[in-house]
Parts: C-alpha cells; sequence; structure tokens
C-alpha cells in the first residue's frame, strides 16, 4: 500500500486538506496526518503528533526536526505533502536525504510567501534565501496567487517544478447565497434583529489579521451606523484585540465568538465581510463571503488583490489610510443599491474556486508523481472531467 504524509504546524490547518486526503483513500493509499495535534483529525489513518513552533528562531524546531526524520524513516511515506511556512521548511530539511535515495516526493504548497512586493527587507534577507535553497529539495512547489507564482517561475523554476491552482477550494454547495427570507431568519436564529448592520471577521486574531485597525474605528462607525454589530470568529491566539474592545467599552457593538464550526451561516446573514490583514496567500474566507453573495471590505495586499477589483466584486482600501476604509463601509451602508451590485459581481467572480475544480488539479499533479494512479478508474474519470 502507498503512503502520503500530510504535514502542517497546527491540525487545524488539515480542514483544507480533507478533500485531498479523501481522495487519496478512494485511491487505496494510507493517509497519515502530522501536526502540532492540538484537535482531532478526521479522514486520516494515523495521526502523529509533532509541536512545530511557527517561529524559525524556537528551539523548539530542532526537537521537532529529529522527530519528523524519525517518522518519515520509519513510515517510508511516498509523498509528503507540506503546509505551513514552517511545516514546509521542517519537512524537506527532514526528507532531503530520502528524496536524494529517491525513496520520497515532496510537494510544497505556499499559502504565501513571506518574502513579497512591499514586504520589509529582513523578510527577503531571510526568507528568500531559504525559500531558494529548499526548492532543491522540492518535486513541486504549488502557489495559491499569481504574484508568488510569477516570482516562483522567475526564481525558482530552474530548480523545481512550480504549480498554480486557484486557491485549495471552497465547497460552493455550503457557501451560497440565500434570500432576504433566509437571511432574517438566520439572524432570528443566532440572536440578531433584521435592523442589526453586520460586520464579520473571520480570522485568528493574531497580528497579521490585524484586528485592531478596524477595532479602534469602531467609534467613529457607531456614530453613523448605530445599529453597527462587529463579530469577530477565531481562534483568539493574541488577547490583545479583546483587551483595546474591553478598554474601549465596546462590547455592545464587537463580540467575539471563537473559532466556530457554522461559518458560513454569520457569512450568509453578514452585510459586509471585513479583512484588514497585512499579508495573505489567497483567502479562503473571502472566497467563502464571496460565494455568499456578500460586500467584502479588504486591504490591499497581494491575497485580495487576487480576488478583487475595486468597486467592482469587492472594495479595497490601503492600510496606511483609515479613513478609506471608514468610507467605503459607510458607501456600503448608505448605498444599498451599490452594495447589491458588488455583492453580485462578488457571486459570480468565485466559480472558478470551486473545491471539485481544485480537487482535479491537485490530483493531476498527485498523479504526474506516481503514474501507478492513474490506472485507478476514479483517477482516470477525475483527470478526464478536468
Amino acid at each position: 500500500m502507498k503512503k502520503i504524509l500530510f504535514l502542517s504546524n497546527t491540525a487545524n490547518f488539515s480542514k483544507f486538506n480533507l478533500p485531498y486526503m479523501r481522495w487519496f483513500h478512494e485511491q487505496g493509499w494510507r493517509v497519515d496526518y502530522c501536526s502540532a495535534g492540538e484537535e482531532f483529525i478526521k479522514d486520516c489513518d494515523n495521526q502523529y503528533t509533532i509541536d512545530i513552533a511557527r517561529s524559525p528562531f524556537s528551539l523548539k524546531n530542532v526537537k521537532a526536526l529529529r522527530q519528523l526524520k524519525k517518522l518519515l524513516a520509519e513510515n517510508r511515506y511516498d509523498i509528503l505533502h507540506c503546509h505551513t511556512p514552517m511545516g514546509g521548511v521542517l519537512g524537506r530539511l527532514a526528507a532531503k536525504k530520502l528524496r536524494q535515495e529517491h525513496k520520497i516526493k515532496i510537494i510544497y504548497t505556499a499559502h504565501g510567501f513571506h518574502f513579497y512586493r512591499g514586504a520589509p527587507l529582513l523578510n527577503w534577507l531571510f526568507y528568500y534565501p531559504v525559500e531558494k535553497h529548499l526548492a532543491k529539495y522540492t518535486d513541486v512547489l504549488v502557489t495559491i496567487n499569481k504574484e508568488d507564482y510569477d516570482r516562483a517561475v522567475d526564481k525558482f523554476s530552474k530548480i523545481t517544478r512550480v504549480e498554480y491552482m486557484d486557491g485549495v477550494g471552497v465547497d460552493l454547495t455550503k457557501f451560497t447565497s440565500v434570500s432576504a427570507i433566509e437571511l432574517n431568519t438566520i439572524r432570528r436564529q443566532l440572536g440578531y434583529s433584521p435592523k442589526d448592520f453586520i460586520v464579520t471577521i473571520v480570522a485568528e486574531c493574531n497580528r497579521n489579521k490585524n484586528q485592531l485597525f478596524l477595532i479602534k474605528r469602531i467609534p467613529e462607525l457607531v456614530q453613523k451606523i448605530p445599529y453597527l454589530k462587529v463579530l469577530i470568529i477565531g481562534k483568539e491566539t493574541l488577547p490583545f484585540a479583546r483587551k483595546l474592545v474591553d478598554k474601549m467599552t465596546l462590547q455592545r457593538v464587537c463580540r467575539f465568538l471563537g473559532y466556530r464550526n457554522d461559518v458560513e451561516l454569520f457569512e450568509k446573514m453578514s452585510n459586509i465581510c471585513f479583512s484588514s490583514s497585512i499579508r495573505e496567500g489567497l483567502p479562503v474566507n473571502i472566497i467563502e463571503a464571496m460565494a455568499c453573495g456578500k460586500v467584502c471590505v479588504c486591504s490591499k495586499n497581494r491575497g485580495h488583490n487576487s480576488l478583487i477589483t475595486d468597486n467592482f466584486n469587492g472594495l479595497l482600501f490601503d492600510l496606511k489610510k483609515p479613513s478609506e476604509m471608514i468610507n467605503k463601509i459607510l458607501q456600503v451602508y448608505n448605498e444599498p443599491v451599490f452594495g447589491e451590485k458588488i455583492a453580485t459581481n462578488a457571486f459570480r467572480a468565485v466559480k472558478k474556486y470551486d473545491l471539485d475544480i481544485a480537487v482535479k488539479k491537485m490530483a493531476g499533479i498527485y498523479t504526474s508523481l506516481f503514474t501507478e494512479i492513474k490506472f485507478c478508474p476514479k483517477a482516470v474519470i477525475m483527470l478526464e472531467d478536468s
């Protein structure tokens, strides 16, 4: 039986890999997953726990590297598919000897290089040389936005094979638009009023996701939008956002809902889905919101720019100009027809991010590494349909 190991620094990230794990099971492969193990991972045969720190400078990663080498040597996987920055670094370092012996194929999906247009010089001095070095130990480097793809082709294509995907895929049967009646029904079920103007942020609370940017402007917004509700959905990795809300006594307006499995309901009932993140690869939360036919108001960065054409299928603002963000939100509030037009265009724009398309694309990449897969009838059907 052939075997694949998926690797990411958190178990929560496995939700993006589940469709691909299921695909491998359909082909008769053993599917294992390695992460920090903070939660149970579905659809894997074996779940391994290795504590990989996010920081490349953490000494914890020295131990993690040793553990990964042992895991790979003992199980002799046919494919290692790495995700998340440090998962990609440690996975490729741990597997490089096995790869040199032609005993494993290595895929790294870059969900957003840390070296990007406008990134701090330190990012370029550190992360770019690291990625260039690790490309030597990579059979396929998968990118999910055009800026990263163009850079990878320019800088790494002589070292490794570079592929492009339109993100990891979104279930467009789950994330879809609803009627006004359905929207208000969802609001009543979740404890919100039809007259509330709801701005939803779906993202882990951390410095990159930058929730403070909106929180600081709530007092100005609520003067113009009396029934404003800001809903922050996601794991509170850092407590600074909640502390600021408490300090500014904004609890009536801004609510922290934590990690939830019913995100689609909150997106469907929202007026605006918001992101002020500093850095993005290709944000799944925004694709999901667009699929629900929502106006997305987002900061300008390579991930948001890949999805949104300003004033057409979403609204973009400069993080250096808070007033620009405020004006965009107020425009949606004051001009319902304008918002409806933006939302309609957003809904139409996300069809190419459908999960089925993503699975077929990735299946083609997997199949090209191991031609044995193509003799499986299901694999042949998927590739022919693509």
